[in-house]
C-alpha cells in the first residue's frame, strides 16, 4: 500500500504487514460545535485505519483534542473556557460517534498532557533550541536549520507566527513560535511549568501528545491541508530538532468548500456535523465523502449532497435484490491500496452493483461505514413500521404520517412495497 506525502512530495510505499502502522491525526479545537469541515480528517483518519486493518496490519490511530486555545479562551468571553472546551469536547465525540465509523484508539486532550508538555519544553530549553522571555517559551527557528522541509518555504519567507497573530516584542526574532505562554489576567486556566504559571502554545501540545502514545518515531500524520504550515511544520521541527525522527509520512486531506468556497466560521457559511447529520443521514454524508479523493478539496452544497443521497439510493434499491453473479474484490483491493482512491472504489462498487454482485457491493459499503439496505432496524423502529402500516390499511393515513416521522427521528426511512414495507438507515 502506498500513500502521498506532503513531506516527500510523492507516494511513499507503506512498510509490508503486519506494520506496525502509527497514525496521529489532528482533532479539533473545541470552542463550538464543528463543522462538517471537521469531520474530514476523522473520516479519512478512521476510513485509513478499518483498511489498513482489513489489509492485515497492527494500525494504531490516534486523534486528538485541542482543549487549550486562545480560540477557547475568546469564545468563552467571560465564561469559564474550560467548563466550554468540556462540553465542545463532547458535542465533538457524540457528533464523530454518530457517523458510525467507530473511535479512534486513543483520544488525548491537551490538558490531560501538561506534564509531558512541560518536560518536551524543558528539553528544547536545555539543548538551546527554546529560550525564556517574560514567562513566555519561544521556539528558536534559526537553530533548525531544516525548517521549512514540510511546506517548502524558506526561514526568510516565514513571518510571524503567534497565534495572535500581532507583533510580539518578547521574541528575539518574529519567525520564533511560542511554546509556553504566561498566564494573562482574562485567561481563567494555567498550570505550573518552570517558567511560571501559564498554559502551551499549539504546536507543542501536538508534538508531546503523539509521542506519548505513539512514540518518538511512527508512520504516519495526518490532517487538514490548513495545517501545513505553520503547524505541521512546527511539530517536525521541534522535535526533530531533539533528534526525533516524528513522522515519516504526512497525509494532509483536501479542504471542504462550501458551494466553492472554503467553510469557515470566520466566512459565516458553516454547516455542523450535527446539521449534517440531521438533515441528510449519516450515509449520505460518508458517500459524499467518498466521491472526492482525500487529498483535494470536495465541494460541500445542496447540489452534491443530493447527488449523494441519489448515489445511495441507487445502492439500496439494488440491495434489496438477491446477488447474481460474484466480484473478483481484487479490483477494489487495487485502488484503495493506491493512495486509498476512494473515487475509484466508488466506481468499482457501482460495476459490481450493474454485474449484479450485490453481496461483494454490500461487503464493499461496509468498509466505509455505509449499511445499505440490509441493516436490520431495531425492535422500536420495526414495531413503529407494523403500526404504521396497520394506520395505513384501516385508511388512518394522517396517524400514518406520523408514524413515518417517528421512524425518521430514528434514522430510518420506511418504503412502501408490494407485500409490506422495508427500512433503510436515512
Amino acid at each position: 500500500m502506498r500513500l502521498y506525502s506532503t513531506l516527500q512530495r510523492e507516494k511513499v510505499d507503506l512498510p509490508p504487514p503486519p506494520g506496525p502502522i502509527r497514525m496521529y491525526f489532528c482533532g479539533p479545537t473545541v470552542y463550538a460545535r464543528a463543522h462538517v469541515g471537521n469531520a474530514r480528517p476523522f473520516v479519512v483518519g478512521m476510513w485509513l485505519r478499518n483498511w489498513l486493518r482489513t489489509r492485515g496490519y497492527d494500525t494504531t490511530l490516534v486523534h486528538n483534542i485541542t482543549d487549550i486555545n486562545d480560540k477557547i479562551y475568546a469564545a468563552a468571553g467571560d465564561g469559564s473556557s474550560g467548563e466550554l472546551a468540556a462540553k465542545a469536547t463532547r458535542w465533538y465525540l457524540e457528533d464523530t460517534a454518530a457517523l458510525g465509523l467507530g473511535l479512534p484508539d486513543h483520544l488525548p486532550k491537551a490538558t490531560e498532557a501538561v506534564p509531558q508538555i512541560v518536560g518536551f519544553i524543558s528539553q528544547l530549553v536545555d539543548s538551546g533550541h527554546a529560550y525564556v522571555a517574560g514567562g513566555d517559551v519561544y521556539f528558536r527557528v534559526a537553530s533548525y536549520p531544516a525548517y521549512g522541509e514540510l511546506s517548502r518555504r524558506r526561514v526568510d519567507q516565514v513571518e510571524g507566527q503567534d497565534e495572535e497573530d500581532r507583533p510580539n516584542p518578547l521574541k528575539l526574532d518574529s519567525r520564533d513560535f511560542a511554546l509556553w505562554k504566561a498566564n494573562k489576567p482574562d485567561e481563567d486556566t494555567s498550570w505550573d511549568s518552570p517558567w511560571g504559571r501559564g498554559r502551551p502554545g499549539w504546536h507543542i501540545e501536538c508534538s508531546a501528545m503523539a509521542e506519548e502514545l505513539l512514540g518518538p518515531a511512527f508512520e504516519i500524520h495526518g490532517g487538514g491541508l490548513d495545517l501545513v504550515f505553520p503547524h505541521h511544520e512546527n511539530e517536525l521541527a521541534q522535535s526533530r530538532a531533539l533528534g526525533h525522527e516524528f513522522a515519516h509520512l504526512w497525509v494532509h486531506n483536501g479542504m471542504l468548500r462550501f458551494t466553492g468556497e472554503k467553510m469557515s466560521k470566520s466566512e459565516g457559511n458553516v454547516v455542523t456535523i450535527r446539521d449534517a447529520l440531521d438533515r441528510w443521514g449519516h450515509e449520505t454524508f460518508l458517500l459524499f465523502l467518498l466521491t472526492g479523493q482525500w487529498g483535494k478539496p470536495i465541494d460541500f452544497s445542496e447540489a452534491t449532497m443530493d447527488q449523494a443521497r441519489a448515489q445511495l439510493e441507487t445502492f439500496r434499491n439494488a440491495l434489496l435484490h438477491d446477488a447474481t453473479s460474484h466480484a473478483d474484490w481484487s479490483e477494489l483491493e487495487a485502488v484503495l491500496d493506491d493512495d486509498f482512491n476512494t473515487p475509484e472504489a466508488l466506481a468499482v462498487l457501482h460495476r459490481w452493483r450493474a454485474a449484479g454482485a450485490t453481496d461483494d457491493v454490500a461487503r464493499g459499503l461496509a468498509l466505509f461505514g455505509i449499511g445499505g439496505a440490509r441493516e436490520d432496524a431495531p425492535d422500536l423502529v420495526r414495531g413503529l413500521a407494523e403500526d404504521r402500516q396497520r394506520a395505513r390499511e384501516a385508511r388512518a393515513f394522517d396517524e400514518a404520517d406520523r408514524l413515518r416521522a417517528a421512524i425518521e427521528e430514528h434514522g430510518w426511512e420506511v418504503r412502501d412495497v408490494a407485500d409490506g414495507f422495508q427500512l433503510v438507515p436515512k
